[in-house]
């Protein structure tokens, strides 16, 4: 009787010790996982503004219609509104693309707005297209023409940014300017042919005689993966290609699909 009562005594004992390990081990494990999870979710989240951002509503006034042809109008002047920005106002502005600092006397020449005929475009708003960025990666792609364009845009939102909320680093053959509260970029690439050539490093690119290599991008290629939007203009390199069958230029292999008047 004893025995068995011994016996018993020591499975409810070992019993309770199981039950105790048991619910230690789960609370450990459920605290662990919790730990875990929220490690994983502070280095994957983004950033509180981020976060709550509500979506971007285009009203009519944002809007083109469709029988606005943007690319048929004229300059007018407009000293009230224009001009966006100044080159004493972007400090991402490079010598190349600076008038003022390369000796011309006014500013003038920031006054003049596009107007196209029979419609208007809309007042650039630099939150709303921030808003729009927002988790993207924006890229312009070309030659110093395309640089103009990728720096006027930096310019024109990056006075809405407060000062530590954005940073510009080069990296040849890139350029890149971010907005760290809405995790957005605006990029550069140096690419003057679009496709490769011997003429694609992004400082020491003048060469007597260029090679292109029309049917391949793959070494600019792998830097453009992964872009939400690409933006690509290519022409004042492509003008030698008005004197072919001249002793400047010699084409092989290569048929002509338009021609460049």
């Amino acid at each position: 009787m004893r025995r068995r009562t011994t016996v018993q005594s020591l499975i409810t004992v070992a019993t309770a010790l199981l039950l105790i390990v048991g619910t230690a081990r789960s609370l450990l494990d459920n605290f662990t996982l919790k730990s875990n999870d929220r490690q994983i979710f502070q280095f994957y989240s983004e950033p509180e503004v981020y976060r709550q951002r509500r979506p971007v509503f285009a009203s009519s006034k944002d809007q083109i219609g469709e029988s606005c042809n943007v690319s048929g109008g004229k300059w007018i002047w407009d000293n009230k509104t224009y001009p966006v920005y100044t080159e004493e106002s972007c400090p991402y502005l490079s010598n190349q693309t600076s008038c003022q600092r390369n000796g011309r006397p006014d500013s003038f020449h920031q006054k003049w707005r596009w107007q196209p005929d029979g419609c208007n475009l809309p007042w650039f708003d630099p939150l709303k297209l921030l808003d729009i960025l927002s988790g993207k990666r924006l890229m312009f792609i070309g030659d110093s023409i395309q640089r103009g364009q990728f720096e006027s845009m930096v310019c024109m939102v990056q006075s809405v940014i407060p000062e530590g909320k954005k940073s510009f680093q080069t990296i040849p053959p890139m350029e890149i300017f971010k907005a760290e509260e809405y995790n957005a970029s605006i990029e550069f690439y140096w690419a003057p042919f679009i496709v490769e050539s011997i003429s694609d490093h992004a400082t020491n690119h003048t060469v007597l005689k260029r090679l292109v290599y029309l049917d391949s991008i793959t070494n600019q290629g792998k830097s453009w993966q992964g872009v939400d939007m690409l933006v690509f203009e290519s022409y004042a390199w492509w003008m030698y290609w008005l004197s072919a069958g001249t002793p400047h230029v010699l084409v092989q292999n290569c048929p002509s699909h338009y021609e460049l008047k």
